[in-house]
């Protein structure tokens, strides 16, 4: 007698009950499907890798002039102090056994793309943030890998393995929590934190660690005695909205209850190009800052060039010996990836500012406004004198590295400014008409 509708071929292939369920378990999306990957002192690690006579002793990366600040120090640095961000003489003195390293972010780069490849081997949706740091959304991946936190474990060991440097992980239900989870027990940690256990993770951290409070925001929270996540979430709304304003109250008091609605972004185009320059010493002279600026508007086109894309708008920064700011910009009839064009437009830029005598301490070229660099654009530049210049440069540095091939103006560069000229009667301050071209071009 059939009581089930099938025939007993259909009967003895229907799955059992335990399969369904096992297979409906595997399917459903985790509550804790977000991870942060974070490569612990990555450029310092880096550095260890290629010299391995470093390790145990105080690395800093950057800062190496007397101007320069720190872009990473490994753990033995920070334990002395030093941290990333920290002018270059202060961690001297902090820490005065440490050993001082110029950046090679070509090496970096390397690092940073094997890196890549790991975690885009366990999902596509990778979200990167930095070299050394990406957010993974790993709900669709447990399939194939198993739950999130069994993932993180071998993200972090094959990064052991073939990159070469430790990572610490955070795994949690929303971004903000998994970046805090990564962060939590560094280095060469995983936190996972449970969707139930949020809040009172969150609840002891200090008000800072939430995204948007910076030293001003916490300075005026801790007037209210509000000096942790947890006392801001027990704050009324209605005293946060007076205090922060609705907008800013809105934004803390969810993230202080682990309410995060942010997706995992696999790509988003860039919305800027920029490069700057801290110099050794002040500069005074014209001809000298100009050249820095044509220096600094190739180094901006040619990575324009690399990602593929043109810019509308240029933007010229200045800082002065007594730490005045000064920013200009303006956006061109036509977009372009030449950085004999960009030049054009921060030479006339630096000329109009006002005052004279200037000494620069810092100078600063970024293009915005980006537009894809399609094929109708290159086929118009193809015959363009300069560009035809620019993008060979690009493919003989891309053949023999950087700084194989650059504009005779710039070869003396480094050398005058490591040294200053003797005292000369003073130049003239016009900077070359832009009609006329940069300087590379006479």
């Amino acid at each position: 007698m059939r009581t089930s509708g099938l025939t007993p071929s259909e009967q003895e292939a229907k799955p059992d009950a335990n399969e369904r369920a096992r297979v409906a378990t595997m399917t459903i999306r985790p509550l804790e499907p977000i991870l942060h990957v974070d490569l612990d002192a990555f450029y310092a690690g880096v550095e260890m890798l290629k010299d391995p006579s470093l390790r145990g002793k105080p690395v800093v990366v950057g800062g190496t002039g007397s101007r320069g600040v720190v872009s990473s120090a490994s753990y033995e640095a920070r334990r002395a102090g030093v941290h990333s961000a920290m002018p270059s003489v202060r961690a001297r003195r902090l820490c005065p056994d440490a050993v001082f390293l110029p950046p090679d972010f070509e090496a970096y780069r390397v690092h940073s793309n094997r890196f890549r490849e790991i975690l885009l081997a366990h999902t596509p949706l990778v979200e990167p943030i930095s070299l050394d740091e990406a957010f993974l959304d790993c709900g669709g991946a447990t399939t194939l890998f198993g739950e999130p936190v069994h993932i993180a474990e071998k993200i972090r060991a094959e990064v052991a393995a073939e990159v070469g440097v430790t990572c610490s992980a955070g795994v949690a239900a929303t971004k903000f929590v998994a970046k805090l989870a990564s962060d939590h027990r560094k280095p060469d940690a995983l936190v996972h934190v449970p969707v139930e256990q949020t809040l009172a993770f969150l609840d002891p951290l200090p008000v800072g660690r939430l995204w948007g409070v910076g030293a001003k925001t916490a300075d005026l929270l801790g007037r209210l005695a509000i000096r942790t996540i947890g006392d801001l979430a027990r704050t009324p709304r209605a005293v946060l909205d007076r205090l922060l304003g609705e907008a800013s109250a809105t934004h803390l008091s969810e993230l202080a209850h682990g309410i995060d609605d942010r997706s995992v972004i696999p790509y988003e185009a860039p919305k800027s190009v920029g490069h700057e320059e801290t110099f050794e010493r002040d500069l005074d002279d014209t001809d000298e800052i100009v050249r820095e600026l044509l220096h600094l508007s190739g180094r901006v086109a040619a990575r324009l060039r690399e990602d593929g894309y043109r810019a509308r708008t240029v933007t010229l920064k200045v800082r002065l010996a007594n730490f005045t700011t000064l920013s200009r910009a303006r956006t061109m009839p036509e977009a372009t990836e030449i950085g004999a064009d960009l030049y054009h437009v921060v030479a006339e830029l630096y000329q109009a500012l006002p005052g004279e005598g200037r000494r620069v301490r810092l100078l600063g070229v970024q293009a915005s406004g980006l537009l894809p660099a399609g094929a109708e654009q290159l086929a118009l530049l193809r015959g363009e004198r300069w560009g035809d210049v620019e993008r060979t440069i690009d493919r003989i540095e891309q053949r023999f590295g950087k700084g194989a091939a650059m504009q005779a103006t710039l070869l003396d560069r480094h050398r005058e400014r490591v040294q200053p000229p003797e005292p000369i009667p003073k130049r003239s301050a016009t900077i070359a008409s832009p009609s006329a071209g940069p300087s590379y071009n006479r």
